[in-house]
């Protein structure tokens, strides 16, 4: 018999595979989600380098608990419950970052202020991004039809009420403006934030999720570490489990 419990260096090795191949699915999505990073980073979304770093951080750290479940070595596995530390501080910093951040852009929308428009609306890919935005949505402006200035684009034109995220209403372009003469009377900001939140809690309960996991990663590498100690210690085989 092994050092280490058969039934818990099972179950350890087991988990450690289920996370080696999140992790190869992660490095896939991360590869897909690079490209589309710049342009949601325009409407404040999260950056999309932290995901790199967690993705190849749990695909190492997997790959390192399954050689030292299997190789049975204290060594390796203190290295392990160390990554565990770490990674748990890691993730809670990052989830405390990304909860931070959420509040802030929340109330970047919220108080629909001159200076959080400005950048935005005087960036030629954003106003492009926001009109493509305002045709699906059936939306006007980022805070209100005004950010557009004197000219209204087509996309605001008010033909369909019925918005992705329920439906809109019509109004009077602003007066004095040239475009579409009825225009929808809802902005987008509430429907932008609505999709950017969606990304920030999505990130939040991975982030504290595997905070939790990593803890439970600890404890059982430190059960492991007891077992192989008191084994080398007895010079005996490890103590099997009780079947009741």
């Amino acid at each position: 018999m092994g050092k280490i419990n058969g039934c818990l260096k099972c179950l350890f090795i087991f988990f450690n595979v289920l996370f080696l191949v999140v992790g190869c699915v992660m490095i896939y999505v991360a590869v897909q989600a690079t490209a589309s990073s710049i342009k949601m980073s325009t409407f404040g979304g999260p950056s999309i380098g932290w995901i790199w770093v967690i993705t190849l951080g749990i695909f190492g750290i997997s790959a390192l608990g399954i050689f030292a479940a299997c190789s049975e070595k204290e060594l390796f596995l203190k290295i392990f419950a160390g990554f565990m530390v770490i990674g748990m501080i890691i993730m809670l910093i990052f989830g405390t970052v990304v909860a931070v951040l959420r509040n802030s852009l929340k109330q970047s929308f919220e108080s629909k202020s001159k200076e959080f428009v400005e950048p935005i609306m005087n960036d030629e890919e954003s106003r492009q991004m926001l009109e493509a935005f305002q045709s699906s949505v059936k939306c006007c402006g980022l805070v209100s039809a005004d950010d557009w200035g004197k000219e209204i684009p087509a996309s605001c034109e008010c033909k369909d009420t019925n918005g992705l995220f329920g439906r809109t209403t019509c109004k009077s372009k602003p007066v004095g403006s040239t475009g579409p003469a009825q225009i929808y009377a809802e902005s987008c900001s509430s429907s932008i934030f609505y999709i950017v939140d969606i990304i920030f809690k999505i990130s939040l309960g991975f982030l504290f999720g595997f905070a939790v996991t990593a803890l439970l990663g600890l404890l059982i590498s430190i059960l492991m570490i007891h077992q192989i100690r008191r084994h080398d210690s007895m010079g005996g085989p490890s103590i099997a489990m009780k079947g009741y």
